[in-house]
């Protein structure tokens, strides 16, 4: 286990793996999640002074500009967020010998393949989320020292706009809905993530025979398409009322364009971290589950 007196940095903690991260992370040691009124990432400067000024051992960056669809209307914000605040976050957590933990996004490929992308694979993002995204990838490896950039994809929750919140609540308002299947990737709950990020943690600050510093994919197995995701989704629900038709992206006009093919293989990051295999499927049950458990049968509005 690592030393009970390590301190953690979390920034992004009301986002929904900011969220979960705060359960599984405490156990690793002392954690401090400021909120965006103490450490905004698009102020550059208190980012720098909130690492300085607490000197942690591990910063765990969950923020993010993540409005697919907005980033082309903000692309400056976006990459101030997305791209400058990781570079700053990676000077400073050099600066005191911080290990830094950094998610980025599937949305750094173009969705050429037909083969899951691994680590090996160059970005080739086609909006401007994903070029900002890979430009913060590029910042931190730049800028060197102790990190782990963690990929990740089609991230759910009972928190923020998702894309499982938004299915329920549009099943709520019509019982025949048109799902985009043309787009194949690896759904994600947040909640797993999350767990996953702090067995990767706890190997980073135990030292050792920590694995090297990179880029890992963190994703669970198999892969569907949005149209499958929904499908799954009102299944475990129990919304077999609600008529789901598939569409092709040409009938699905967005502001930003969708990579066809962004499935990520996580067997690098598997063997790593010693990390078991989850299938998307047993993610979304367990998930189901959770909100069961927690009484919170309107996922939708929760």
């Amino acid at each position: 286990m690592p030393d009970a007196t390590a301190s953690v940095l979390l920034l992004g903690a009301t986002g929904q793996v900011g969220h979960a991260l705060r359960r599984t992370l405490a156990p690793l040691g002392a954690a401090y999640a400021p909120g965006r009124a103490a450490v905004d990432l698009t102020d550059l400067k208190s980012v720098r002074e909130a690492v300085r000024e607490l000197g942690p051992d591990l910063v765990v960056n969950a923020a993010a500009y993540t409005d697919v669809d907005g980033a082309e209307e903000e692309p400056g914000r976006a990459a101030r967020i997305n791209a400058e605040a990781p570079r700053v976050l990676a000077e400073a957590a050099r600066a005191v010998g911080a290990w830094l933990v950094h998610y980025s996004t599937d949305y750094v490929f173009g969705g050429g393949k037909r083969a899951p992308y691994t680590e090996a694979d160059a970005p080739s993002p086609i909006s401007v989320y994903g070029r900002t995204k890979r430009d913060g990838e590029k910042a931190i490896r730049a800028v060197g020292g102790r990190h782990v950039i963690l990929r990740t994809s089609w991230m759910y929750s009972r928190r923020r706009s998702n894309f499982v919140r938004t299915m329920l609540r549009l099943a709520g308002e019509n019982d025949r809905l048109t799902v985009v299947d043309d787009q194949i990737g690896v759904p994600t709950w947040a909640g797993w993530c999350a767990e996953a990020t702090a067995s990767v943690c706890e190997r980073l600050l135990t030292g050792g025979d920590a694995p090297e510093a990179g880029c890992y994919h963190l994703a669970g197995t198999g892969q569907t398409s949005w149209y499958g995701f929904a499908r799954a989704i009102f299944a475990q629900f129990d919304r077999l009322d609600v008529t789901v038709e598939p569409v092709s992206s040409d009938e699905y006009d967005t502001a930003a364009p969708r990579p066809a093919y962004t499935v990520l293989d996580s067997s690098r990051a598997r063997a790593a971290f010693d990390l078991p295999g989850v299938p998307w499927t047993a993610q979304l049950a367990r998930f189901r589950k959770r909100v069961r458990a927690a009484g919170g049968e309107h996922v939708a509005r929760g």
